[in-house]
């Protein structure tokens, strides 16, 4: 399976199905990582109480939100063109008030109130639950902002509202945050450092969901494996914490063996992993449990070492490479998907060689690839001049790209004539007389609806594939097992 649509640039309209009589209009875009996306459930959580119900059409909106991402230049871009969109809507609606969420709320700050005249609001990714004291502040003709990072897992009491839900699948975010500090990401600026959500809280969000016929979840964060829950606090303060404390702490295997365990007819995911926290005890834990899936999404970003000392990466090519080694002999099959930056600073051609045949090593199922945008505020940005051409980026960014497609297509041609379990997710976008969902290996399959609905889980016997989606017609219904 290929995918190759930068993620931090699609942006997605929320629609909301509360029960009641809200009658104020919330239009909510998000856009960037799969974090992001939850964070708008817990807004919308907290705005419905203040008597708010979402709506697809903008020019009806009392409030309009748009969560951010910062993590390349081009979503920022992408969302300095949302705002002048609603600049315009704005001119006929004077009343509506617009705020800005997310990574680059917190990355700005009061400059975006400058920048864009519109913004009456700015929210850091911490700071949601402030939101009705903030609208209270616009309410009164002030302008608005909150981005203060905190030192706990935020929203461990909230029940999010599911968004745009397919009513089958679901986020469960278990972690904030990340220490790792790499030169070229913003996430520790705008996120803030690790912190951990009791796994009480995971456990009843989770059951809620069962509860409601949910299918699956995804155990979600910036480093998912870096969870350890031991009380509360940031994770670099864990050894701080009581001999007691510390000696009942629960860490990422843990808590996905204490899931698996508690929702056995339940589908688990997780994402996203760092090399250099993922354990062999996770991969054991996988191997054990039937009912998680065997994907693991674990981002390289360069195949050389050279970069990856720049990268300030805690892993070598060696190191990742033996890792994939050792995953691969715990789990025959698992399926490992990647990110890759492309055109690094001082990239050279033998360094983007190595990045080559790292991939031809590992074989990836699918990834995500990027040149290299310079972030202001990161150690990269600081530091380092974004020294190679366009034209270079672009060259290398293809031959990448090329390869990955490759290697997605042998590995949706291997899966030709087995039978897949495949959680169907909803209707085929080509043909609504079939189906889609995917498989344990999170690879697409699509076959003909028959007798079978959305919430199935069905046995699919692959008889074709696309270079990334995998064809098929059902046997029977299945369990996990």
């Amino acid at each position: 399976m290929e995918k190759t649509i930068d993620p931090s640039i699609q942006g997605t309209t929320l629609k909301l199905d509360l029960q009641g009589s809200n009658e104020k209009k919330l239009y909510l875009e998000s856009y960037g990582c799969a974090m992001n996306f939850s964070d708008s459930e817990v807004v919308a959580s907290i705005l419905a109480s203040e008597g708010y119900n979402t709506t697809e059409v903008l020019e009806e909106a009392d409030l309009v939100l748009i969560n951010t991402c910062s993590i390349r230049d081009k979503a920022e871009q992408t969302v300095r063109k949302r705002l002048e969109k609603f600049q315009a809507v704005k001119r006929s609606n004077p009343q509506m008030k617009v705020g800005v969420l997310g990574c680059m709320a917190e990355r700005l700050k009061t400059k975006l109130l400058e920048e864009a005249k519109i913004v009456d609001m700015v929210v850091g990714p911490d700071a949601y639950k402030d939101i009705p004291n903030l609208l209270k502040e616009v309410e009164a003709g002030r302008n608005a902002v909150n981005v203060i990072l905190s030192k706990e897992e935020t929203y461990g009491d909230i029940a999010p509202v599911r968004l745009a839900s397919n009513k089958i699948t679901a986020f469960v975010s278990i972690t904030r945050g990340c220490d790792n500090m790499c030169t070229f990401c913003v996430v520790p600026f705008t996120r803030g450092r690790e912190r951990s959500r009791d796994p009480h809280s995971i456990m009843q969000e989770i059951q809620d969901l069962w509860s409601k016929g949910y299918k699956e979840v995804t155990l979600l964060g910036q480093n998912v494996d870096s969870y350890l829950w031991y009380g509360g606090g940031l994770k670099k303060d864990f050894n701080k914490a009581s001999q007691m404390a510390q000696a009942t702490a629960l860490n990422f295997s843990q808590l996905l063996e204490k899931v698996a365990q508690g929702f056995p007819e339940m589908r688990i995911r997780f994402s996203t992993s760092n090399p250099q926290d993922m354990t062999l005890d996770v991969v054991r834990t996988m191997a054990a449990h039937a009912n998680i899936c065997k994907h693991i999404h674990l981002p390289v970003q360069s195949g050389s070492n050279n970069i990856l000392k720049a990268m300030n990466r805690q892993h070598t090519r060696e190191e990742y490479m033996a890792l994939v080694d050792s995953i691969r002999a715990i789990i025959p099959d698992c399926a490992i998907s990647q990110d890759m930056i492309i055109g690094f600073p001082n990239e050279t051609e033998a360094d983007h060689k190595d990045t080559l045949s790292l991939m031809e090593y590992v074989k990836y199922d699918f990834g995500y690839m990027y040149s290299y945008s310079n972030r202001p505020g990161t150690a990269a940005g600081k530091n380092l001049t974004d020294n190679i051409p366009e034209e270079i980026k672009s060259k290398r960014l293809a031959e990448v790209i090329a390869l990955q497609r490759g290697h997605a297509a042998m590995h949706t041609q291997n899966r030709v004539g087995k039978i897949e379990t495949v959680l169907v997710e909803g209707v085929s976008k080509k043909s609504d007389q079939d189906l889609m969902g995917r498989n344990n290996y999170n690879a697409v399959v699509v076959f003909p609806r028959e007798t079978y609905n959305i919430g199935d889980l069905v046995a699919v016997e692959i008889t074709d594939c696309t270079s990334g989606t995998l064809l098929g017609k059902a046997i029977s219904h299945t369990k996990l097992s």
